[in-house]
This record gives structure tokens, C-alpha cells and sequence, in this order.
């Protein structure tokens, strides 16, 4: 009986699956590959209404969770080669994090909303969509993949609110469109939205209030846009990145063979590049190593850089004498390595398995790290030199760190002109999550005012300007090399975001913290929140199953 019962409970609430496909739904349609951006403005409104049902905040919190475990799950599903059933593990275990933004939800926007409660729906709502996003930054937890904000990568205008206050402030704008939208439909429809509430004391003026914050929502990007120019332009350069694919056979020297089958003349593709990037993984050797091979092929990759005129960023995926496996970005020119970045950040379960005395056990079912790499001391230049022979500092990372927004920002504080990529998704090649890596640039770049290329050995070569409007691009099945002028800023500009940092971040952590407490004082009476005669409780019924819900 108890058995029977475990299987069978979970079907006795549809709203909670109703509440997974909800949460399901936006990854799935606004990031890439289906990249249906303008669906973010109201995506979430179906995951809203299903909150504004629950019959109590005990009930908000399970649709939230199973809103959530829905999203993230969706949001990896390309992870499942690298962590196969710990996807799904995941999903059912940190789905709380939407809870409270199920909460807030239910709390402010279930029908009838007065206009004070509506204004308070639109600063605390969002805030609370801010905390998953805010956790899920933590590199452990999977880094800040798929922030909602960065569906709108195709969009410069929109874009234009990173450089106030990063992806999360684009985050808020498309939340509160989504807030506005939920509250037009409780003022038209609220039996509808709502069964058994009645219409709000001030219908219209409640609509225009929602249609109005929808139009403020949606203006505030082409407003950024048109208030913050780019910065001057100082210098132009070119960059060539090298793309070799997926090939059958010599992949750690396919970057150095394409670059050498296209090198004629001082010139690569025809182009005269001041830099030449190659993709994440691109050679196999130590180039600071004393062996044959390691020499032979630093010569080789020196003499190259003499013909073509340029520097070569290489990436080399090796374990130096006397440390553990790591991945190095090497800046070589003719005369040598001119500097070395070491990868800080890296891919949960694809480079590292966090926790991994309990998650361990993954390596026997997926294609888990069955090693830990070890992590570089953290973002900074390289000097890198263009074929003029002028100083070009670039902010070099590789491939995972173009998803945290605070390393770009630390290159760019520290001087960086260019802000450059190397990448290698090999294990995901024909999923979404290449191309969904390769729109992160876009964002970067809006938010630091700085071009952004990214080089990929397999996967996706892409660059963009200082706005985030993409310049050039190779997909998953593309071979050979993309060319593009840069027009860089001076190394001293800096955004608004870059100066004041993650404010929007954490000022969303400290609203919904403020809320929470406010919520338990109401409850507890403290505020006079009470309902009834004497703060007596009053009976609630399930909007969706018609059933008393226990106080």
C-alpha cells in the first residue's frame, strides 16, 4: 500500500507537472538554438499564473520547485553525455531556488491586486527571479548558464542595460515585462486567471498601470541604448581566428596545419592579421617543456608567427613537470612565449566533479571527469604585441569563463582592449550548448564596452563589437579561418557596470531578504497582517483541485 501510494501521489497534483513544463518551456524556445528571444517578454507568464493558483504559500513553493527543477533541466539537457541521470538529480534537488520567486508570485499578484501591491510586485518580484540566478554564479553549482538576461543576445538595443548593470539588469526588464503582462490579465480576467476572485476595486486604472510598466519595461533597453554611446574608437586591429573542426585524426596540430595551409606572404586567408587565435585544446605539448617535441613544436609555432607578421594565442592541454593537469592560453611570437594564462573556472563534471567524494559514482555512469584539473590564480593580461608594433593588452580566458561576467570585468578593469575567447565543445558538437556558449560574447561585450572574439577549435567562432552586434561568425560544422577589424576603445574606458559592479545583483538579494522577513512578521502578526475577526484564519481552497488547503 505504502508503495502504491508513493507511486501514485505524485499524479495526484497535475498543477506541479503543469508547473515542470512551464518552467521547461523558455529555455527550450528563447536561448539558442531556437534563439525565440522575443518570447522572454511573456514566457514566463503561463509558470506565473499556475503560482497565482496555488491555494497556499506551502503549494507556491512546490510549483516553484518544480518550476525550477523543470528549467534547469531544459536549460542542460545537452550536459546529459557528461553527467547522463545526474541531470535529473540536479534538476529535483536545486529546483528550490525558483521557490521563492513562486512565492512572491502568489503573494503579490494573485487576484485582486490593488495598485500599491502591483508597484511592490515590480521591485520584489523580479529580485526574487535574481536569486537562482544569483546561486547558480557559484562555479559548483554549474556557473551562471542560460541567466535569463542572455536571451536577448541578438539584440544590441536591449543589450544596452548590461552596460548599466550587467545580464541581471536585462534579467529585470524581461521579468518585470512578465509582471506586467500577469497583472493586465488579472485586471481583464480575474475569474479566469483566478477562479473564484473577484475583479479588482480599480479595474482600469489597474490595466493602464500594467500596460504602462510592460511599455517602461520594454523601452528601458532602446533608452540605455540611445543614453550610452560606445566609446571612441583609438585604433582599429584585425584578428584571425582559426577554426580546424572536428577532424578524424592529429587533432592537437590541426590549428597549426590550417594556419600554415593558409599562411602566403605575410598574410592568412589573404588577410594581414595583427593577432591570430587559435581554438581551446589546440596542441598537446608543453611549451614550456624541455623535451624534443616540446621544442620543436614552440619552433615551429615562432617561425609561423614570423611569416604571418602576427602573434599566435595558442592553447596548449597538457600536464607541465611537477603539476597537475591544467589548460594554458600561450602568447608566442617569433622570439618566444610572451606570456601564459592559466584556465581559473572549470566545467563542473566535464573538467572537475565538485563534491566529488559523494558524486564520485558519476564516472561510472557518464563521461564525469574521471580526474580532477587544476585551477589557474585568477583573470589577467596579456601584452600582446599588433604588427605595427604597438602595445595590445587583451583579457585572455578559455571557454567556460565567458559565462561569469566578473573575469571580463576584471580584464577590462585592468586595462584590456580586446577581450579574447578560446574554446573547444567537442563532446556537445551538434547540441544547442555550443551555439548557446558562443551568444555569451555578445553579452560580455555589452557589458565591458569592449569587442569580444571568441576562437573555437570545435563548436562556434564568433566575434563582436563593443555593442554585442555580431561582426563574423563560423558554426559547429564550419572549417578555416574567420578574419575580422576590430574598432578598439581606449584601455582606460569603462562602463557604468564596470564600475559599480553587481549592485543590481545584490541589491535583488537584499530586497527579497527584506521580504522574506516581512512576510514571516505578517504572518506571525507582528505587522497586522492577520485575516478575520481577531486575526482568525479564514478557509482557502485549491484553485486547481477545489480542495481545502491545511492552514
Amino acid at each position: 500500500m505504502t508503495f502504491r501510494r508513493a507511486i501514485v501521489r505524485p499524479f495526484r497534483y497535475p498543477a506541479r507537472w503543469l508547473s515542470f513544463l512551464a518552467g521547461g518551456l523558455p529555455p527550450v524556445l528563447v536561448f539558442p538554438e531556437p534563439s525565440l528571444s522575443y518570447l522572454a517578454w511573456f514566457a514566463l507568464v503561463p509558470g506565473m499564473v499556475l503560482f497565482m493558483r496555488a491555494g497556499s504559500v506551502r503549494e507556491a513553493v512546490a510549483r516553484g520547485w518544480w518550476f525550477g527543477a523543470g528549467y534547469l533541466i531544459a536549460m542542460l539537457y545537452w550536459m546529459t553525455p557528461e553527467i547522463g541521470p545526474g541531470l535529473l538529480l540536479l534538476g529535483a534537488v536545486m529546483g528550490w531556488m525558483w521557490s521563492p520567486f513562486a512565492v512572491a508570485v502568489r503573494q503579490l499578484l494573485r487576484p485582486p491586486v490593488s495598485l500599491p501591491r502591483f508597484a511592490w510586485a515590480l521591485v520584489v518580484v523580479p529580485s526574487c527571479w535574481l536569486i537562482p540566478e544569483w546561486i547558480r554564479s557559484y562555479q559548483g553549482l554549474g556557473g551562471p548558464w542560460d541567466l535569463y538576461g542572455a536571451s536577448q543576445w541578438q539584440h544590441p538595443a536591449v543589450l544596452a542595460l548590461a552596460a548599466v548593470g550587467g545580464v541581471w539588469l536585462v534579467s529585470v526588464a524581461l521579468v518585470m515585462a512578465n509582471v506586467a503582462i500577469a497583472v493586465i490579465l488579472g485586471a481583464t480576467a480575474p475569474a479566469r486567471l483566478v477562479p473564484g476572485t473577484g475583479a479588482p476595486a480599480r479595474r482600469l486604472p489597474l490595466a493602464a498601470a500594467g500596460v504602462a510598466a510592460l511599455a517602461a519595461a520594454a523601452g528601458s533597453g532602446p533608452l540605455a541604448f540611445a543614453l550610452t554611446p560606445p566609446f571612441p574608437a583609438v585604433r582599429e586591429v584585425t584578428v584571425a581566428m582559426v577554426q580546424p573542426g572536428v577532424v578524424a585524426e592529429h587533432q592537437a596540430d590541426a590549428s597549426e596545419q590550417l594556419t600554415a595551409q593558409l599562411s602566403t606572404g605575410g598574410r592568412i586567408d589573404g588577410v594581414r592579421p595583427d593577432l591570430i587565435v587559435w581554438g581551446e585544446s589546440s596542441i598537446s605539448v608543453d611549451l614550456t617543456g624541455t623535451t624534443a617535441a616540446d621544442r620543436a613544436t614552440l619552433r615551429q609555432i615562432e617561425a609561423l608567427s614570423a611569416k604571418d607578421g602576427a602573434e599566435i594565442l595558442v592553447s596548449q592541454d597538457t600536464t607541465p613537470p611537477g603539476k597537475g593537469h591544467e589548460k594554458w592560453a600561450v602568447l608566442v611570437s617569433p622570439a618566444g612565449i610572451e606570456g601564459v594564462y592559466v584556465k581559473t573556472r572549470l566545467v563542473p563534471f566535464g573538467e572537475y566533479i565538485p563534491f566529488r567524494q559523494e558524486l564520485g559514482w558519476l564516472t561510472r555512469i557518464s563521461k564525469a571527469a574521471g580526474s580532477n584539473m587544476t585551477p589557474g590564480t585568477g583573470a589577467h593580461l596579456l601584452q600582446a604585441v599588433d604588427r605595427a608594433g604597438q602595445p595590445l593588452p587583451i583579457g585572455v580566458l578559455i571557454c567556460f569563463e565567458s559565462a561569469f561576467p566578473d573575469m571580463s570585468r576584471v580584464d577590462a578593469d585592468l586595462g584590456a582592449e580586446l577581450i579574447v575567447y578560446q574554446s573547444s565543445t567537442a563532446t556537445f558538437q551538434g547540441t544547442w550548448g555550443p551555439d548557446q556558449h558562443a551568444s555569451l560574447g555578445a553579452l560580455r561585450a555589452a557589458e565591458t564596452g569592449r569587442p569580444v572574439v571568441q576562437a573555437a577549435l570545435t563548436g562556434d567562432t564568433v566575434a563582436y563589437d563593443a555593442r554585442g552586434r555580431q561582426l563574423a561568425s563560423l558554426g559547429q560544422s564550419g572549417h578555416g579561418v574567420v578574419t575580422v577589424g576590430l574598432a578598439l576603445p581606449a584601455g582606460s574606458d569603462r562602463t557604468f557596470y564596470d564600475r559599480a559592479g553587481d549592485y543590481v545583483m545584490w541589491t535583488g538579494v537584499a530586497i527579497t531578504g527584506l521580504a522574506a522577513l516581512v512576510m514571516f512578521a505578517r504572518r506571525r502578526g507582528f505587522l497586522g497582517g492577520g485575516a478575520g475577526i481577531s486575526g482568525g484564519r479564514t478557509a482557502e481552497y485549491d484553485a486547481d483541485t477545489g480542495q481545502p488547503v491545511p492552514s
